[in-house]
């Protein structure tokens, strides 16, 4: 797994027992088995977006500081310059670039999500976690799946979802797709 993966998980094993919270507890919480949730913790298994939200969402951490370490400290206004957002590379398929990571106490959590073109019938890597979400294409078509709705998103495009149903996005046309995604 990746450094940034283990450095996730390092957080997350730390803030749980900081907060006297036993792994069970929150694989509970979760609603993972004890051991699917050791794996995240330990780094060696990469840990869906959606687990590490809920787990923000629990210890009430923003989720920046879940994903990068730092503290957010700015409460009037945040500027993130053009390709200055926190850079997370989780995962093969998605690069995510957070542009509010240093914005405390934020009512949602807007990416600039990237997709590289890849193989368009290989299997999709989806997705869920609590709250909605809205996606922009900026660039490229995607496909996006939803609770098994196949949906093609152009340039200019955007659909607002439940994002607790199992979600995924594809760059089609072997061109990389870029869209603005908001949690909320």
């Amino acid at each position: 797994m990746t450094e940034q993966i283990k450095q996730i998980a390092e957080r997350i094993k730390e803030i749980r027992e900081i907060s006297g919270i036993s792994a069970e507890t929150l694989a509970g919480k979760l609603g993972v088995s004890i051991d699917q949730y050791l794996k995240y913790e330990s780094g060696t298994t990469d840990i869906p977006v959606g687990i590490i939200f809920e787990i923000s969402e629990y210890f009430n951490i923003e989720l920046s500081v879940m994903l990068g370490g730092d503290n957010p400290k700015l409460r009037i206004y945040g500027v993130v310059r053009k390709g200055k957002g926190l850079k997370l590379e989780r995962r093969k398929q998605y690069k995510y670039e957070s542009l509010a990571y240093n914005f405390i106490h934020k009512k949602a959590e807007p990416f600039m999500v990237t997709i590289d073109p890849g193989n368009e019938y290989s299997l999709l890597d989806f997705n869920s976690h609590p709250g909605q979400e809205f996606n922009y294409v900026i660039q490229g078509t995607m496909m996006t799946v939803i609770d098994g709705h196949e949906i093609i998103l152009n340039e200019g495009d955007s659909v607002y979802f439940n994002s607790g149903y199992k979600h995924a996005m594809r760059a089609l046309n072997n061109e990389q797709v870029k869209f603005l995604a908001i949690v909320l």
